[in-house]
């Protein structure tokens, strides 16, 4: 019994990913579980920012409001963001291309200028890295999307029917609320009810073990997504090598511009960890469907790079222990 709780603790993320893909193919492939599928869809609608409601809500408890500020790397990796996806944008408009090169392209340019992840300052926090920091880029990345993606996105696909104002305030509906209440709340909970604040904070691993039950329904929903598209499955393998391949370009970037600054982890996560539900909608809202198979592997690909960096993050603490 300790060795697998020991192994679940090692291989949280891996093993969060495989139990919402069983659990699709489940449903999916028993026809006596059809009539719950309704149910467990609703329950799911619920669930999922519940969850991520949570998880906030503990790890604002432990963020200090004075190290809320922005800093220099925040402005670089705007910078990056901004002009990495404004270079695909020109590359889509003036150059002549085939049709699975531009959803190629415009899968990439989706997981380029979408936000950081609302729950990044979760993994950042276990891995070692200011929250902080993470939740300051947080806000930055999705303000900047807000502004960016109703701009650039119509520009390539002109028959996006969507105004910029219609798409700036949905997308701010879509992530403000659930990051900026449990914020809020934090302080509250910090003034006027200290000791639940206390006992919140001394919930040490609560935060990611909710992330992790997140990211297991998150999976089942992208393996479904993938599972019932009509594209040839050599254009989905294209569009999904993409998402890997900006998946590492972003990692990579963030944690070379964040360890100039010494934030090596939290420019890593703030780059590289994406809101990838809000980028799906933005791709599906903006741009040909199909490119929204890059931000659903970059779900994979994100997932996988983080499950590799806790474990090295363990493997470091326990030779330090020895």
């Amino acid at each position: 019994m300790n060795t697998l709780i020991r192994f679940l603790k090692d291989w949280t993320l891996p093993v969060a990913m495989l139990t919402g893909t069983a659990a699709y193919f489940l449903f999916a492939q028993t026809p006596v579980l059809a009539p719950l599928k309704p149910w467990v869809n609703e329950i799911v609608a619920l669930l999922t920012p519940t969850l991520i409601f949570a998880q906030l809500l503990l790890t604002f408890c432990k963020v200090e409001i004075h190290d809320l500020k922005p800093k220099t790397w925040h402005g670089w990796l705007l910078l990056f963001q901004s002009l990495s996806c404004l270079s695909l944008a020109v590359l889509l408009v003036y150059c002549p291309m085939n049709e699975v090169y531009r959803e190629v392209f415009e899968g990439a340019m989706v997981c380029l200028i979408c936000p950081t992840a609302t729950a990044a300052a979760v993994i950042t926090s276990k891995l070692g890295g200011s929250a902080a920091s993470l939740t300051t880029y947080t806000l930055l990345s999705n303000l900047l999307a807000a502004i960016a993606v109703p701009l650039v996105f119509p520009w390539v696909e002109p028959h996006a029917e969507v105004t910029f104002w219609v798409a700036f305030l949905k997308i701010l509906s879509k992530v403000f609320p659930l990051l900026l209440c449990p914020f809020f709340l934090a302080l509250l909970l910090r003034r006027f009810l200290p000791k639940l604040h206390t006992w919140l904070v001394g919930m040490h691993d609560a935060a990611f073990y909710l992330w992790a039950i997140a990211l297991a329904i998150v999976s089942g929903q992208t393996v479904r997504s993938l599972a019932h598209s009509t594209a040839p499955v050599y254009v989905e393998v294209l569009i999904a090598l993409a998402g890997l391949i900006v998946c590492c370009i972003q990692f990579y970037g963030g944690k070379r511009i964040g360890g100039h600054y010494k934030e090596r982890i939290s420019g890593g996560q703030a780059l590289g960890q994406k809101n990838t539900v809000l980028a799906i909608w933005m791709a599906y809202t903006y741009l040909n469907p199909l490119s929204s198979v890059g931000p659903g592997s970059y779900v994979l690909w994100q997932n996988i790079i983080n499950s590799y960096q806790l474990w090295k993050k363990r493997k470091n603490e326990t030779k330090h222990q020895e």
